[in-house]
C-alpha cells in the first residue's frame, strides 16, 4: 500500500472535519482520524497516488468506506476552493 504525504494534502484544514481530532502528544499533535493514529493526509495521499477506496479500506481496516470517502471529499473540496482563489 502506498502511503504518502503529498504537498497538496499538507494545506488541508482538517479541523473542519468531524472525523478528525488533534491531541497534544499523540502523533506529535498532528491531525488524526478520531480514535486512531491514522493521518488523514496518508489516506488522501494514497488515493491521489492511485489506490482505490477498497484498497484503502484493506490497508486501514479500522476505517469504514464512508469515513474514507468523507476524508477524500473534504480534501478535494478544499483543494478546489484553493485553486479558484
Amino acid at each position: 500500500m502506498a502511503r504518502a504525504d503529498t504537498a497538496t494534502t499538507s494545506v488541508i484544514d482538517w479541523t473542519q472535519c468531524e472525523l478528525i481530532e488533534q491531541i497534544p502528544g499523540k502523533v506529535s499533535g498532528r491531525p488524526i482520524v478520531r480514535g486512531t493514529r491514522i493521518l488523514p493526509d496518508a489516506i488522501v495521499g494514497s488515493y491521489e497516488l492511485g489506490e482505490t477506496i477498497e484498497e484503502l479500506r484493506e490497508g486501514f481496516p479500522s476505517l469504514s468506506v464512508d469515513q474514507i470517502k468523507r476524508l477524500i471529499e473534504l480534501a478535494h473540496a478544499q483543494q478546489e476552493g484553493q485553486s479558484t482563489s
